[in-house]
């Protein structure tokens, strides 16, 4: 499941490294470049969707009949054992959802302390993020209320409803790409990233975070 805006550029290594032989969909939000065409190439099922990730992935996972889904940002590359890891994972823990380890795509040393920075948080606070991935069984998505209609944070919604003991780590990684952090700074983009979710917890609107957050 994959919620995508103007992806060209990064879909089909995402796809790429997804394989063959998974059902994938893509939800697009109205883009205006080759994403679509790209999406459907590879042999995903498209689909149009109202803009924002939440509302994208509510579509998506509605046209989908899979006991399992993989909810997955179009900039982010599965490692190679990924299906080994999910498999392991459904077998071992069938009533929880999984994350992937997060890596960067860049060797600067700030993307390195900024993975250590999101492993611990995954750790200490049961808080992985979007850009890791998450395999989720379909009944314990239905039971704590499925994917929310929101314009941002949407991923900290579902895993907060999850709580820790519904989420564990898988033995894979999921490469994200560096470029927001790249332009925006490796510690100012973190900084705005945790204003966003310190707003989200006090109670502000996501529609309103989601001005503040460009």
């Amino acid at each position: 499941m994959i919620p995508t805006l103007d992806a060209a550029a990064t879909l089909p290594a995402t796809l790429a490294a997804i394989g063959r032989g998974i059902a994938v969909i893509v939800a697009d939000g109205g883009s205006t470049d080759a994403t679509s065409a790209l999406a459907a190439a590879a042999g995903g099922r498209v689909l149009e969707a109202a803009r924002g990730r939440g509302p994208q992935l509510a579509a998506g996972i509605a046209a989908s009949g899979s006991p399992w889904l993989l909810l997955l940002h179009a900039d982010t590359r599965l490692g190679a054992d990924w299906r080994a890891a999910a498999l392991a994972h459904m077998r071992a823990h069938p009533d929880r959802a999984g994350y992937f380890r997060l890596t960067l795509d860049s060797g600067r040393p700030a993307a390195r302390r900024l993975e250590r920075l999101v492993a611990w948080r995954c750790r200490a606070l049961a808080l992985p993020y979007g850009d890791q991935g998450l395999l989720i069984p379909r009944g314990l998505l239905d039971a704590v209320g499925g994917m929310r209609d929101l314009p941002l944070m949407e991923d900290v919604d579902l895993v907060r409803r999850l709580g820790r003991r519904r989420l564990a780590p898988l033995a894979a990684t999921a490469t994200t790409s560096a470029a927001r952090y790249e332009r925006g700074g490796y510690l100012r983009r973190p900084m705005r990233n945790l204003s966003c979710l310190a707003l989200w917890f006090l109670g502000v609107p996501p529609r309103i975070i989601a001005r503040l957050y460009g």
